[in-house]
């Protein structure tokens, strides 16, 4: 899913409830901030807010890991990259790897279909949608080379932008062997034929985790220190990723 749409699109849903909402309050500090972004934008919830370096600007952090940036009176803001050009550095882009950060070792890799190739050591966890052309494209190009590796599949079929990807989920998982089933279907093209009557509550609890970690497009990728990276990226990305601490 392309993230700058969704963030341009949160951007235009808070802007359409400025002509309803008022605040009359000067706040001058992090929590008058928040309470005034919140009066304004009250379906949206801050989980954090924080100064920036530019005088009388502060960075907001939203409910799905969306980053904004506003006045002190939250009657403005703006959705895009803070440049630091001394440092030649995106602050947002930091911060964002700060809030993608995830705890592997919290992970339910009990719902997940487990690979483990060579000796296993390295870890990766995928989520993935069935009919998503570039979780496809990372399985046939990226991934297939990659060895001392365990990989963690979760199944996260994005239903608004793929209809049939949650009923071949649930193939994939009421399947005898959910591994082979997956690489068959995925890697080699095979068509799906077995039945999706099955517990599948284990794919609910997988949405509900990648709802809580801000997954809103596949594949996403969770690596082994904890780092999130969105999308098909190259083998030799990954190797790098996996091997970093």
């Amino acid at each position: 899913m392309n993230t700058t749409v969704k963030a341009l699109a949160l951007a235009a849903s808070m802007l359409l409830s400025l002509s309803a909402c008022n605040a009359n309050a000067t706040p001058s500090s992090n929590e008058q901030v928040k309470k005034a972004f919140t009066t304004r934008f009250p379906t949206r919830e801050v989980l954090s807010v924080s100064e920036t370096p530019v005088k009388g600007v502060y960075e907001v952090v939203v409910k799905g890991k969306q980053i904004v940036y506003t006045d002190a009176e939250a009657k403005y803001l703006f959705v895009g990259d803070l440049i630091d050009t001394v440092a030649k550095t995106s602050l947002t882009e930091k911060k964002m790897t700060e809030l993608n950060r995830v705890s592997f070792s919290k992970l339910p890799l009990q719902y997940a279909i487990k690979e483990v190739r060579g000796n296993g050591a390295r870890k990766l966890a995928v989520f993935t949608d069935p009919d998503c052309p570039y979780c496809k494209q990372l399985e046939r190009e990226s991934l297939p080379d990659i060895t001392n590796v365990t990989i963690y599949t979760f199944l996260y079929p994005l239903a608004q932008l793929h209809p049939d990807a949650p009923r071949k989920a649930r193939q994939i998982w009421c399947s005898k062997d959910r591994l082979a089933t997956w690489t068959a279907f995925m890697r080699d093209g095979q068509e799906l034929t077995g039945t999706d009557k099955c517990d599948t509550s284990a794919l609910d609890k997988i949405e509900a985790m990648g709802d809580e970690l801000g997954i809103t497009g596949t594949p996403g990728l969770i690596f082994g220190n904890g780092r999130l990276v969105p999308g098909a990226i190259a083998k030799d990305d990954i190797e790098k990723l996996l091997d970093a601490k």
